[in-house]
């Protein structure tokens, strides 16, 4: 299978095709697609979604992707990858939950954008990044990466209120607040005591563990142990951090500590778990 590479922190394009479908093929950064117009079925992983003007794909590094087109079609991609994220202007602070975000965006639901105000604001940002990439003015560069800013950040914003848990745009507006304040403060632990909690949205320490399982399918604590787990999956498959510093990151009180939590939910130290799926990684590249 074609692996397609990315030799910069990001790359723009767009393209009509008449046909297809074009081959399966994998890469190893992000891709965003956005149908400018046209319909015909997108291929992610072997789930299958019709597309139509309006709708915009998330690819994430390592899924398989293909087009199958019904009728021309335009699209625009954005390509990007960690170090352009870590590099964007971004704040630092907001870079960590972005990549968890867009590492861990289902695929489930097809088109990614479901807030209707989002769907509203992608058009003309991606029509002024086509025009920007053509007129090449002054301060074109920058002009893009501040737009290339805005399509991720929306794109997280959508993947993380409607593709986290069972939550859609019916769920309560409490519980979406719950579980947004419980992701920006995943890395301080007393923030996340049911007590704190309940003060800062009104709800009693009592009550607000059942209330959080009606409204996202989850307790309160099955869903910090899976949120902070797959942080950590994170950071030992796309960084370089050391296993110390990792522990550090997410407050364990030593090595020893973060070692028999993650070997109780994953089966293997964090030493190991990294060592087999960098393992993976360079068989499938060989």
């Amino acid at each position: 299978m074609k692996q397609e590479l990315l030799h910069a922190p990001y790359s723009i394009s767009y393209i009509t095709l008449d046909e297809g479908p074009e081959p399966a093929h994998r890469h190893h950064f992000f891709e965003l697609v956005y149908i400018i117009s046209g319909t015909g079925t997108q291929c992610i992983n072997q789930s299958k979604f019709d597309y139509h003007d309006g709708h915009m794909f998330l690819v994430t590094p390592e899924d398989c992707h293909s087009f199958d087109i019904k009728s021309t079609t335009t699209f625009f991609f954005l390509k990007f990858n960690n170090i352009y994220l870590k590099d964007s202007g971004i704040p630092g602070e907001n870079i960590q939950r972005l990549e968890y975000i867009l590492q861990n965006a289902s695929h489930k639901q097809g088109c990614i954008l479901k807030n209707l105000t989002d769907k509203q604001l992608v058009r003309p940002v991606v029509e002024a990044i086509i025009r920007e990439t053509i007129n090449q003015d002054i301060y074109n560069r920058e002009l893009i990466q501040q737009l290339v800013n805005t399509l991720i950040v929306v794109v997280a914003r959508n993947i993380a209120k409607f593709q986290q848990l069972d939550v859609s745009e019916q769920t309560e507006a409490k519980a979406l607040d719950i579980l947004h304040y419980i992701q920006n403060n995943i890395y301080d632990p007393e923030k996340l005591k049911a007590d704190h909690l309940g003060k800062q949205f009104n709800i009693s320490s009592a009550y607000l563990s059942r209330y959080f399982k009606q409204h996202t399918g989850e307790t309160m604590q099955q869903y910090l142990g899976n949120y902070k787990t797959q942080l950590i999956v994170h950071r030992l498959l796309h960084s370089d951090k050391r296993i110390t510093e990792i522990a550090n990151e997410f407050n364990f009180t030593d090595e020893s500590h973060f070692n028999k939590y993650f070997k109780k939910q994953k089966g293997l130290s964090p030493k190991e778990f990294r060592k087999q799926a960098r393992e993976k990684v360079v068989e499938k590249m060989a």
